[in-house]
């Protein structure tokens, strides 16, 4: 049930709207790594200083108009230079339908591609995010054209669709995050229980680690990091072929303790102001996440579902109030 309110929540333009414009009001910078390059910069080198590399999301997705994809293809390439100039350890997270997938397939491709080639000049990996199943085959063709010529773009394999088996076989040979998945699925598509999804998560993970080239395991689940903790030691899987990844702002102690024991981290650092689908989406995916960051978002001195719900009538009274 928590997870179909916060999918609602996450599609709301009214709150979505407003939490662009009131979210550092309601304590946003506490799951964004702020809203700007500059203080994107500074979290990152906060992040290094730990001993932890960062992936860089400028959030914002399903654009349908193209100023708003070139603007977003813009803010990619200022964060590549920032980070080429700032010397920091980070590379870049996107989103097909933020650059154009739902306006135009060629324009995307063109944005993308300007986005790989900037990339590429410092050697610096982009990772291609995978959205809902709609666009998977699409984001999947535009990987595959850019492989043509580059070699520093990998994606993400999604394990609660039925395909994920047969995705991450065909692409063994790039570096690929693997996640649980976060949009809501029909059930001819993707598995639908936590215990499904949890089991194919473990299988895929374990399969990458052994055939891979590079495994980038995100999951805030503890159980999860100890089974596969476990699984290298006992298969004498060397730590530099594979990192795990939280999200910024996520169970900030344990980040810190696994990067301490040696292993590669790396932490997703979204930034800018579209924060508030983005976040909704993370707590639908897994309402345990509620536990670990909302108190400190909304408020400390409620319980988290209030607190969620009561920051969705705060973005809201702050929208109507504006009206008057």
């Amino acid at each position: 049930m928590l997870k179909d309110v916060f999918m609602a929540l996450s599609k709301n333009q009214l709150l979505t709207s407003a939490a662009k414009k009131y979210g550092l009001k309601l304590g946003a910078q506490t799951v964004v790594a702020g809203t700007n390059v500059e203080d994107t910069i500074k979290s990152i080198r906060e992040l290094n200083a730990k001993g932890i590399s960062a992936t860089v999301d400028n959030l914002g997705e399903f654009v349908i108009e193209r100023s708003e994809a070139l603007k977003a293809k813009n803010s990619i390439l200022e964060v590549i230079e920032a980070i080429h100039t700032n010397g920091v350890d980070a590379h870049i997270s996107l989103k097909p339908t933020q650059i154009g997938l739902d306006i135009d397939y060629d324009f995307c491709y063109e944005n993308l591609l300007e986005i790989v080639a900037a990339a590429s000049k410092y050697d610096m990996h982009i990772n291609i995010d995978m959205e809902d199943y709609g666009h998977l085959q699409p984001s999947f063709d535009l990987m595959d054209t850019l492989l043509k010529e580059y070699n520093n773009v990998g994606t993400v394999i999604q394990a609660y669709f039925d395909r994920a088996e047969d995705d991450i076989e065909k692409y063994k040979h790039l570096r690929l995050r693997i996640v649980k998945g976060a949009y809501k699925e029909p059930i001819e598509v993707a598995f639908q229980t936590k215990e499904e999804i949890d089991a194919n998560f473990i299988k895929l993970i374990e399969y990458h680690l052994l055939n891979g080239k590079f495994t980038s395991i995100a999951t805030h689940d503890h159980h999860i990091i100890n089974h596969v903790k476990k699984f290298v030691a006992e298969n004498e899987i060397p730590n530099d072929k594979f990192e795990f990844q939280m999200l910024y702002g996520f169970r900030k102690d344990m980040q810190i303790d696994l990067a301490k024991q040696g292993y590669n981290f790396c932490t997703y650092v979204p930034f800018g102001d579209d924060w508030y689908a983005y976040f909704m989406r993370r707590l639908a995916e897994r309402p345990q996440n509620l536990n670990l960051v909302v108190k400190q978002v909304f408020n400390k001195r409620t319980n988290t579902a209030i607190g969620v719900l009561a920051g969705a009538i705060a973005l809201n009274r702050l929208t109507s109030k504006k009206k008057k």
